[in-house]
């Protein structure tokens, strides 16, 4: 059984996508190197949108479930 691969966090995405267009603003680049940096950068922009994507999605369900919350009067247990 392999071991599962770690999926990438928005953090490390955004790292890796600030490297590659340095790399790519170099001007040293071939031209068939740029295009597969191009779409690796594709890739890497699809990956920070699905997790900020993820995040307002959870931080949308956290506000509606704290506007569901109630308050209630605080009775002590008699003993």
């Amino acid at each position: 059984m392999s071991p599962k691969k770690k999926e990438t966090t928005f953090e490390e995405a955004l790292k890796n996508l600030e490297a590659l267009v340095t790399s790519m603003e170099s001007g040293d680049v071939p031209l068939a190197t740029l295009v597969e940096k191009f779409e690796e950068g594709s890739k890497l922009v699809k990956t920070c949108e699905e997790r900020l994507k993820q995040a307002e999605l959870k931080i949308e369900k956290l506000r509606q479930d704290a506007d569901k919350a109630s308050l209630e009067p605080f009775a002590p247990d008699a003993d």
